[in-house]
């Protein structure tokens, strides 16, 4: 009897120190002590290996336990992100930092029914780090701002210091850099705090962030994770030059309007080519995409459908300003005639497209100013010159976009690093204006590129083909007439 109560002695002792060695040790409470890793990843998802774009940041989210990733054993890093799911990434690192747990926050409002993020919501709203202000936002797509807004507001301020304040305050105000994000930006507030933390450096090199832009899984995952690791924070590259140089080259404050330099004489009922061009200067001149015309008597509609292409044809030489399609109203009797212009795949988002593109473009002017690539000195074909090689080296040919395809307008180079010719085109044009010289776009009927007055010669400038070779083709730069005949005859 006295050598069983041992031996039962022995086992209660062995299974105590079993347990004691299975507890952890205790959480601190509202620490940043508590972002730990607790896993280790070795591929768990079949889309994220070493070297994928993002491993860092994705497999230290799974290391965290921030996620598990999706039931197909993909993270998904292309798809898209809900507001919902920004709120519950959120909610589980609000829930690691206040208790070590990151699902211990939500578990206490969880409730039959209920749709995966809003024990996630409940949790944060019962702590005041967010409100209703994204109420019926949760199961769609999160914008880039939305999701600022959400991770600004997760952390209390001394968990997430601004280590790149200074930078950010004087790139910002004195919009060298993040030049799509204004006062009246959603969020903009928190779209720097991103930047101040080194949760964000933009998404190119002038560091626009693309507020209105969808996000992906991918780039989310790099945001979450810089949350809790300070190792993975980032620090913009940045060169901000004093306020005063800069000022004294740089096209900060241009309009779409002060592009326009051509004459700008409005005709009511325009007959003649040049009353049509000059009403599109008109327009444009004016920032605004309808034009109103008024005959004042009958109108045929075949009539209406020569001014309706006519104007078309005319915008589209403006290629800068991203209006490639019309729409058409009138009234055959009082021969009232409204046009309106947009942009095939743009939609409803043309107007924050084209703020993002002018926007890039005033920063990239500035920066190769700033950078001595471009001097006072220089001549304007020496200028141009220097666009035409940045063009070719910040885009690559889209040889997968259909008609409807976004790389049809500017847009999409800057932003995107892609486009056909009508954006490479669009794009340089821009930038040439911005520094004062005359262009316009010139087609045929698969083709469009530039026509410029360089140094008071008229020169043809075909970006595309200078980018068709691998490396920058200054066969296609300030071309004669002749020559660009010969490449592409109109």
């Amino acid at each position: 009897m006295l050598n069983l109560k041992k031996r039962l002695s022995g086992l209660i002792l062995a299974v105590a120190l079993a347990t004691a060695l299975c507890v952890p040790a205790a959480a601190a409470e509202n620490s940043t002590d508590n972002f730990i890793r607790g896993k280790t990843y070795t591929g768990e998802f079949s889309d994220v290996a070493a070297g994928t774009t993002f491993y860092d940041n994705v497999s230290a989210l799974y290391e965290y336990g921030l996620s598990i990733g999706k039931s197909d054993g993909t993270f998904g890093l292309r798809d898209s992100v809900t507001v919902g799911q920004i709120v519950i990434f959120a909610g589980r690192i609000r829930s690691l930092y206040a208790t070590g747990d990151a699902e211990s926050g939500a578990a206490g409002f969880r409730q039959e029914g209920q749709a995966a993020y809003e024990p996630y919501l409940a949790y944060l709203q019962s702590g005041g780090v967010l409100a209703a202000e994204l109420n019926g936002l949760y199961r769609f797509p999160a914008t880039r701002a939305q999701v600022a807004h959400v991770l600004a507001v997760t952390l209390p301020s001394d968990a997430l210091p601004l280590v790149n304040d200074s930078l950010v305050t004087k790139a910002y105000a004195s919009r060298q850099y993040i030049t799509d994000v204004t006062e009246y930006t959603p969020y903009y507030d928190d779209i720097l705090t991103l930047y101040k933390a080194g949760l964000s450096v933009g998404s190119d090199m002038s560091g626009n962030f693309g507020p209105n832009d969808a996000i992906t899984r991918g780039a989310a995952a790099a945001m979450l994770t810089r949350m809790v690791d300070p190792a993975l924070r980032i620090t913009p590259a940045w060169t901000v030059t004093d306020t005063a140089a800069v000022s004294d080259y740089s096209a900060a404050g241009t309009s779409w309007g002060d592009l326009i330099t051509a004459d700008t004489t409005y005709s009511a009922a325009p007959t003649t080519q040049s009353q049509i061009t000059s009403d599109v200067a008109y327009m444009l001149s004016r920032e605004t995409n309808v034009l109103e015309l008024d005959y004042g008597a009958a109108v045929s509609s075949r009539y209406v459908d020569s001014v309706m292409n006519a104007a078309l044809s005319v915008v589209k030489s403006y290629c800068e300003q991203m209006y490639n399609s019309v729409e058409c109203t009138y009234e055959t009797q009082t021969g009232k005639v409204t046009l309106t212009f947009s942009a095939v795949a743009a939609g409803s988002s043309l107007p924050s497209y084209r703020d993002y593109t002018l926007n890039a473009a005033i920063a990239v002017h500035d920066k190769l100013w700033s950078e001595g690539a471009i001097t006072a000195d220089m001549t304007e074909t020496e200028k141009a010159r220097v666009y035409f090689k940045w063009i070719c080296d910040n885009c690559v040919y889209d040889s997968s976009a259909g008609d409807d395809s976004i790389s049809h307008i500017a847009y999409s180079l800057f932003r995107n690093g892609q486009a056909v010719c009508d954006g490479y085109s669009g794009a340089y044009n821009l930038l040439l204006k911005l520094e004062g010289i005359d262009c316009y776009a010139l087609s045929n009927s698969d083709h469009i590129w530039t026509v410029a007055t360089l140094d008071g010669t008229t020169c043809h400038i075909d970006t595309t083909w200078g980018d068709s070779t691998g490396s920058v083709d200054y066969r296609y730069f300030a071309m004669t007439e002749k020559q660009s005949w010969n490449y592409h005859p109109w």
